[in-house]
């Protein structure tokens, strides 16, 4: 899903799922190679977090809001916060690796509740 400044608010900072933001632009190779893995992403964990896409020559406020020094940038947010930023990656494996690894953690944070419900 494409976003910009006018959605950016209601699809990202107000969304009940976790929203991993996609910075990219037209002229980025990078950005183009990760594309199939994000898609793969978000079709694994289509019910846990959604993703979002944002052309970052088009959305110069936002670019600047969060900083980007480099693309792609891979912003985590939750619950309207950033949780995770995700720029320095050296290719899809990297990539895959930290995606995964908010996955897992994410799932740990959500189990304890529930267990503790279980066994007070």
């Amino acid at each position: 899903m494409s976003v910009g400044e006018a959605t950016f608010r209601a699809a990202v900072l107000e969304s009940e799922l976790p929203v991993l933001v996609h910075f990219w632009a037209p002229w980025c190779g990078l950005c183009k190679m990760i594309t199939p893995v994000l898609q793969s992403f978000q079709s694994e964990w289509q019910d846990h977090v959604r993703l979002v896409d944002i052309n970052a020559d088009e959305n110069l406020r936002l670019a600047n809001t969060y900083r980007l020094s480099n693309l792609p940038t891979l912003l985590l947010f939750d619950q309207g916060e950033v949780y995770q930023r995700i720029e320095s990656f050296r290719g899809k494996d990297d990539l895959r690796l930290a995606l995964d690894a908010f996955m897992r953690k994410r799932e740990l944070i959500y189990d304890i509740p529930r267990l503790v419900r279980i066994y007070p």
